[in-house]
C-alpha cells in the first residue's frame, strides 16, 4: 500500500474527531471492561493505551485506578482526552501523547505493566509495521507484562468489500481496515505466550473481532 494512503488516514481520523465529539459514544468499550477485570487481577498499575481516540476507555481505566499513558496520532483526540480528564479530576492518572505507532514508542524499556488497544491493530498498518509495533510493545512491557488488543477478523462482513489496499486491507467508507486471521495473531505473538483468543461482536453491523490476550515471556 502506498505510503501516502497510510498518511492520509491520520487526517481522516483528525477530521472525523473534529466533526464528532464522541464518535464511539461516551461509555467504555466492552473489551475495556473485560481488560480492566483481567488487569486488576494481575495487579497492574501503569497501563499503556494505544489508539486512545477520544478517551472513552482511557477515562474508564483511570476511574478504575490505573495510571494510563494514552497515545493517539490525532491531536484533536488527545485534546479531548485532556479536557475530559481535567473536568473529571483525573489528570493525575492520565498522561497523553500524540504519536504515530509506525515509529518507536517514546518510552524506555520495561516500564509498563500492561498494554491495551481496541482496534488500533486493524487500522492502516502493514504486516511489517504491525510486527514492528508488537516488538515495541514487548520492549516497553516488564517481564510477564500483559498485552490485550482487539482486531476485526476475516469473518467480518466488510472483509473483501470496498477498495483493496494490499494484504488483507480494505478501505470502507474512507477508513482502511486490516482484517486478521488467527495465523496473523500468531505471527505477531513472537516473544509472547498467547493466553487467549476470543471472538466477539460489536456495533450494529455487527463488526466481528478477536480479543487477544498475550503475556510477555
Amino acid at each position: 500500500m502506498a505510503e501516502e494512503i497510510l498518511d492520509a488516514q491520520q487526517q481522516q481520523w483528525q477530521d472525523t474527531f473534529s466533526r464528532t465529539s464522541e464518535m464511539f459514544g461516551s461509555e467504555p468499550s466492552g473489551p475495556a471492561r473485560k481488560a480492566a477485570v483481567v488487569l486488576r487481577k494481575e495487579g497492574v498499575f501503569r497501563l499503556l493505551e494505544l489508539g486512545s481516540g477520544q478517551g472513552r476507555d482511557t477515562l474508564y481505566f483511570a476511574r478504575k485506578g490505573f495510571e494510563v499513558y494514552a497515545l493517539d496520532y490525532s491531536n484533536h483526540g488527545i485534546e479531548v482526552i485532556n479536557q475530559k480528564a481535567k473536568e473529571l479530576g483525573l489528570s493525575d492518572l492520565i498522561i497523553t501523547r500524540i504519536h504515530d505507532v509506525r515509529n518507536s514508542l517514546p518510552f524506555p524499556n520495561e516500564i509498563f505493566d500492561a498494554c491495551f488497544s481496541h482496534m488500533l491493530f486493524c487500522m492502516a498498518l502493514t504486516t511489517a509495521q504491525l510486527q514492528f509495533l508488537s516488538e515495541e510493545i514487548w520492549r516497553v512491557l516488564r517481564p510477564g507484562g500483559i498485552c490485550i488488543y482487539t482486531v476485526r477478523h476475516t469473518g467480518d462482513s466488510h472483509y473483501k468489500t470496498g477498495i483493496h489496499r494490499g494484504e488483507d486491507m480494505y478501505e470502507v467508507a474512507g477508513f482502511v481496515v486490516h482484517f486478521f486471521t488467527r495465523e496473523k495473531v500468531e505471527l505477531l505473538a513472537k516473544g509472547y505466550e498467547i493466553t487467549n483468543i476470543d471472538e466477539f461482536e460489536e456495533g450494529d453491523l455487527p463488526r466481528k473481532l478477536f480479543l487477544v490476550i498475550l503475556r510477555k515471556k
